[in-house]
């Protein structure tokens, strides 16, 4: 690369570094707060909620990276137009399209970042989070199964048990729900012990009763049992533990779409499909948004104003190829003979970009004396 490329690049990378890791702070923050909320109110720990933010900072991280190259091509873009050096190196006899070679190069940079994120990172952390969900899932116990205390692990539910044995054996266990405003259900056994099942962990009891109050009569109702079954994965709030889905799945799962694996996301062929081509193109848009930005920008030239219609311009040209992008990705995730739409938007964004590259190559169009003549000739 020559010297004004590497400057140039070294400019860009420095700036999407800033930006980037700004992006991705904020974006964190917000999700973490939640994510925070949702784990102390299931009795986690603050090394669990770390390990899961960890586990969610990929995700993020592609989200936020397209945002962050087109933020740094047009910081970049701006400054070095403002401090005259773009001005100087177009004097020198680079064009437009030259001086891209290095927006091309950092959004390429970019893609091959967002393509590892994509296609290996974020399924894997994705999956991984998953497993650990279902980990926590099935060692309820410890969260609210304690022994010589009132626990309370849902509002209207109240868990007493006197002992636990080395084994897991829960003797004299009282529990009370009343999260039916219609009636009071409270349980007593001498033992009980909890069990994991495929739909969950249940909670079995022995020799126990069940007293029901109805609110409405005030009336109640007492039955005796040698076993019983309940339900103590529903005491979980919030929807801490989801199912498989497709983003959890690695890109050759995705292109194969096994049957089995249809079945188990309850999802189709196409959107299979549409989540693996949407991953590459996912890299190729970076590539659009810098080059558009630097593009844009560098249609104004030199103004002790600043670019700042450019700007605008870039900010909305953006947009709109987000837009169609998204009304493309609609399409294409509802039939797999259209999936190649998703490579649509990014073709469309270089071609855009290649366009405005050119206008700006033609200062003279833009002259006043050139418009002056096409009024005339209109007139």
């Amino acid at each position: 690369m020559a010297r004004v490329d590497r400057y140039m690049l070294s400019q860009f990378l420095r700036y999407f570094g800033f930006f980037g890791l700004v992006l991705v702070l904020i974006y964190w923050v917000n999700r973490a707060v939640k994510l925070f909320d949702q784990l102390i109110a299931n009795g986690q720990n603050i090394w669990v909620f770390l390990e899961f933010t960890a586990l969610s900072l990929p995700s993020v991280i592609a989200i936020v990276l397209p945002v962050a190259a087109f933020i740094a091509a047009v910081y970049v873009t701006n400054r070095l137009t403002l401090e005259s050096e773009l001005v100087v190196a177009e004097a020198t006899g680079f064009s437009p399209f030259r001086l891209a070679r290095a927006v091309l190069v950092f959004g390429a940079l970019t893609a091959a970042f967002i393509a590892v994120l994509a296609h290996v990172l974020v399924p894997m952390s994705q999956m991984r989070l998953v497993e650990r969900q279902g980990e926590i899932a099935q060692n309820i116990t410890a969260r609210f199964l304690t022994e010589g205390s009132f626990v309370h692990p849902a509002d209207g539910v109240t868990i007493y048990i006197r002992d636990i044995t080395r084994d897991g054996e829960m003797r004299d266990l009282f529990l009370s729900d009343a999260r039916n405003p219609k009636q009071r259900i409270t349980y007593s056994a001498q033992s009980a012990l909890v069990v994991r099942t495929e739909q969950g962990p249940r909670l079995v009891m022995f020799d126990g009763l069940v007293q029901v109050l109805h609110e409405d009569g005030q009336r109640l109702t007492t039955t005796g049992f040698d076993d019983l079954t309940y339900d103590i994965s529903t005491l979980v709030s919030g929807p801490l533990f989801p199912s498989r889905k497709v983003a959890h799945l690695s890109t050759v799962e995705l292109l194969h779409a096994d049957p089995p694996l249809l079945a188990e996301t309850n999802s189709t062929r196409a959107a299979f499909l549409f989540e693996a081509h949407g991953r590459s193109a996912q890299g190729l848009f970076a590539v659009v948004a810098a080059l558009v930005g630097f593009a844009c920008l560098m249609l104004g030239g030199f103004s002790r104003f600043g670019l700042w219609r450019q700007i605008l311009l870039a900010v909305a040209l953006v947009a709109l190829l987000k837009l169609a992008d998204n009304a493309l990705a609609d399409i294409a995730r509802g039939d797999a003979n259209l999936v190649w739409l998703v490579y649509v938007t990014p073709v469309l964004g270089l071609g855009l970009g290649a366009v405005l590259l050119w206008i700006s190559a033609r200062p003279a169009l833009f002259s006043p004396r050139l418009r002056r003549a096409l009024r005339q000739v209109a007139a």
